[in-house]
């Protein structure tokens, strides 16, 4: 059966995707304004999400839907375990809490996972496709913003088990066009996925504040240090 999914998927979630790369949040990371202490809330966040998509997954995984883009290398939830480990130390599960919107998220993912499984595509599609397209250049921002090494708090980035990132895609994305699914339910899925999008982007909402106190903070050290240079270049010589 052929459902056109994928197109479908594609065309739908365009406006909500561009409102989501236009949040503050996610215009500052590409523009490399990234601080550390939002980062690591955004991967305790992400912690979360992805730890209840890869559980409802795992559930389903012999469901005639979403078995067709059940994908274990693309999980994240180990690899989010390893950054959290560097950004929190070796307490990070004690340190880390869901925010409002990730709870709301979650609750969401676990609500389909009970009642409507075949709509944890939608969530899929959301989450891995964005990770698999732009998650090189993203980890290349994040180590330069944050003057992180080489395997230092950017574990997520990395799919050691996908070698081609651009043909898996369309393995996947063909898989989606080969599920059993009517257009009706297509239609669910689509708009499950424009849902997620509005999620991720509340959740994106809430660090918007710290990044700006962070920033607006960085910038009131940096004049602070140049007018303490500039008094100092005042005082004259003994």
């Amino acid at each position: 059966m052929t459902s056109n999914l994928a197109t479908k998927l594609r065309e739908g979630t365009k406006k909500a995707h561009t409102a989501a790369e236009n949040m503050g949040f996610i215009k500052c990371f590409l523009k490399g304004v990234v601080e550390k202490a939002s980062y690591r809330k955004l991967a305790a966040n992400f912690y979360y999400v992805y730890s209840a998509m890869e559980e409802e997954m795992e559930r389903h995984r012999e469901h005639p839907v979403v078995s067709k883009i059940y994908f274990p290398e693309l999980h994240r939830k180990a690899t989010l375990e390893q950054d959290l480990h560097y950004y929190f130390g070796n307490n990070w599960r004690d340190q880390i809490a869901p925010s409002a919107a990730t709870k709301e998220y979650v609750a969401r993912i676990r609500e389909v996972g009970n009642t409507a499984p075949e709509l944890l595509v939608a969530h899929s599609y959301t989450r891995y496709i964005g990770d698999l397209s732009g998650g090189q250049i993203l980890k290349k921002i994040a180590q330069k913003a944050m003057n992180l090494g080489e395997g230092e708090g950017t574990a997520f980035y990395e799919f050691d088990q996908i070698s081609d990132e651009k043909g898996f895609k369309a393995k996947y994305r063909a898989n989606l066009d080969e599920m059993p699914i009517d257009d009706a339910t297509a239609d669910k899925i689509v708009q499950e996925a424009i849902d997620a999008f509005g999620m991720n982007m509340k959740m994106f909402k809430e660090l918007e504040g710290s990044l700006i106190k962070a920033i607006g903070q960085m910038l009131y050290n940096s004049l602070t240090r140049r007018r303490t240079r500039g008094s100092t270049e005042l005082v004259p010589a003994e």
